[in-house]
């Protein structure tokens, strides 16, 4: 049916199988595999996330003028799921795209994800980690990161300072879950030309409370803190 020779399709179906995409059963057949049932939540995952944030990150662009991302831990991967471009003309050099995967280590959305994740779960990702220097920047020291890793949970936020693209500057803040989980971020990106650092930085509020707005409309809810009246109040 596929007009493949018969060696040629065992092959493919193994590959398949390797990957979990198919399953073989005692009879010699090939069916659906969990796998692919894997992907379809990570598909649905992505869009579920995307359509409550789409308003918040286009007016986040609005507000700031540059570049706006929103990515997701997907598998083992930092993936850009949207993207709202800058009119000016740091949308024409950046590059990323949805649907490419980002430096884990060398970004700052992909560094605010690890920052959150438990501590098994973000060992077991740095250890497939081989550490590459791409620019100056660049951590590319185990320790020195876990202790970037430790300051970005502490404040809530994080930058990318040229440490994957010299050029590339951003910053990063988490979004959560229902569950009060990290699951994706949000980003303002622009070229050191546009904007320095410290310039996107001065849009962390705007960043921050585009995140909360996202997280909110995903059912988070933050914990109550004591304000000094004893009153109870939202930790936003």
């Amino acid at each position: 049916m596929l007009g493949v020779h018969k060696s040629t399709a065992l092959r493919i179906l193994q590959t398949l199988e390797s990957a979990r995409f198919v399953r073989r059963t005692g009879a010699g057949t090939y069916v659906l595999g969990s796998g692919l049932i894997e992907l379809s939540e990570l598909a649905l995952g992505s869009m579920d996330l995307r359509q409550p944030a789409a308003a918040h990150l286009r007016a986040l662009q609005r507000a700031t003028g540059h570049t706006v991302h929103l990515a997701q831990l997907t598998g083992d991967e930092i993936i850009y799921i949207d993207k709202v471009d800058s009119p000016a003309f740091d949308a024409v050099k950046l590059p990323s795209r949805v649907g490419r995967a980002v430096s884990i280590y060398a970004s700052a959305v992909g560094k605010t994800i690890l920052a959150y994740l438990p501590r098994q779960e973000r060992d077991r990702l740095l250890s497939h980690v081989v550490f590459e220097k791409f620019t100056d920047t660049t951590f590319t020291d185990h320790d020195a990161l876990e202790a970037e890793l430790a300051r970005i949970h502490d404040c809530g936020w994080a930058v990318d300072n040229g440490e994957h693209d010299a050029y590339v500057m951003c910053v990063a803040a988490p979004i959560r879950d229902s569950r009060g989980q990290v699951i994706a971020a949000a980003s303002i990106t622009a070229i050191e030309v546009i904007a320095s650092l410290d310039q996107l930085k001065s849009n962390l509020p705007l960043l921050l409370e585009t995140a909360n707005k996202i997280s909110y409309e995903l059912g988070y809810a933050p914990p109550a803190v004591a304000s000094p009246d004893g009153e109870s109040r939202s930790a936003t």
